[in-house]
């Protein structure tokens, strides 16, 4: 049988079984809203799937700090369903929706210190052994093949450390770019690992960490701090005193007001930036996922057709995902390679 001939007979056996299992499904309401956000934001648990009825996740471990009891340890299972803990709860709506909240003696309900290991926390301790496995085995490969070239995943590796290395750390940054070679290559390694594993829909992937704009904020703070630092006399003085026409600069200092102000908007951008494109390409996927269950109570023929165009562009979209995640790791290597190298000149 022809290959095209065998796509043809899945694809009619994928819509004899999607028409029987339509008829089959009752029609409900959908919230797209809370489907889609209930997945990029963060959890106490880690759904993985459902079966019979069944929730099938990971609960984890919450670690909180009431403002009259002191700290509590407990797992994420007791919460589950609106349950209460130790007057720890879930809140359902309001300021802290989906965040533990605690009920005072007064009848407040008020936030405690949390620095519970959730969904976000996980993938990112995961995937920081990930990163350090991956690296320090490409390592102790070069210890035991001194005067080999490398090839397959260690070769792979290798060429994109040399472009990042080469191509936008020393070429951005200049002579003194040795220093800060570990930790352009770290972020960027680091960001596109977690850009990947956000796309694969099964555990240990899955997690929004990127498009957390809590870990965007952190790495861009850290860039912002080594620029600074980083900073010569005469990035100084291009910021406070700028080679303009005087008038600009005194007696109302518009120009250095600017410059100043430049210097926050640089990390923020790198912040903004990489946290919006991934967010949105998540939500844009979770968006065309929803389209199937969407379309159940419109019939057979609809909901087979929506199903078609839903596979479709997800499977579009999640080709243009992989390339978005590449680009987003590279941009913000460049442009903190770029910010560090402006501040050097």
């Amino acid at each position: 049988m022809r290959t095209l001939d065998k796509y043809k007979l899945l694809l009619i056996i994928w819509l004899a079984f999607g028409w029987i299992g339509v008829n089959d499904v009752s029609a409900e309401e959908i919230n797209v809203q809370e489907i889609v956000f209930s997945h990029i934001q963060d959890n106490y648990t880690w759904h993985i799937t459902s079966w019979n009825q069944q929730e099938i996740s990971i609960p984890l471990p919450i670690i909180v700090k009431s403002e009259e009891r002191g700290w509590d340890f407990f797992i994420a299972s007791r919460l589950h369903e609106g349950n209460m803990h130790h007057g720890f709860y879930i809140a359902k709506e309001g300021e802290h929706a989906g965040k533990v909240v605690e009920k005072k003696s007064t009848g407040e309900e008020v936030r405690p210190l949390d620095i519970s290991i959730t969904k976000n926390v996980l993938a990112l301790l995961l995937s920081c052994i990930i990163l350090t496995s991956v690296i320090l085995g490409v390592a102790r490969w070069y210890k035991k093949h001194p005067m080999e070239a490398p090839g397959g995943f260690v070769g792979m590796i290798e060429a994109c450390i040399f472009f990042i290395h080469d191509g936008v750390i020393k070429d951005n940054i200049g002579k003194d770019y040795r220093k800060y070679a570990p930790y352009l290559l770290t972020v960027f390694f680091f960001i596109l690992l977690n850009n990947l594993m956000g796309l694969i829909p099964v555990f240990p992937g899955g997690a929004n960490v990127t498009g957390n704009i809590a870990i965007t904020l952190v790495l861009s703070a850290i860039t912002f701090i080594i620029v600074n630092v980083s900073g010569t006399k005469a990035y100084w003085k291009g910021i406070f005193w700028p080679e303009t026409p005087l008038f600009l600069k005194l007696p109302f200092p518009l120009m250095p007001f600017v410059e100043f102000f430049g210097v926050f908007t640089k990390p923020f951008a790198l912040m903004i930036r990489l946290f919006a494109n991934i967010m949105a390409g998540h939500t844009i996927i979770l968006g065309l996922t929803c389209l199937v269950f969407i379309s159940v109570s419109m019939g057979a023929i609809v909901n087979g057709a929506m199903s078609i165009v839903s596979v479709v562009f997800c499977v579009f979209m999640n080709c243009i995902e992989i390339l978005v995640a590449c680009i987003q790791a590279y941009i913000f290597t460049l442009l903190s390679a770029v910010y560090i190298g402006l501040a050097k000149e």
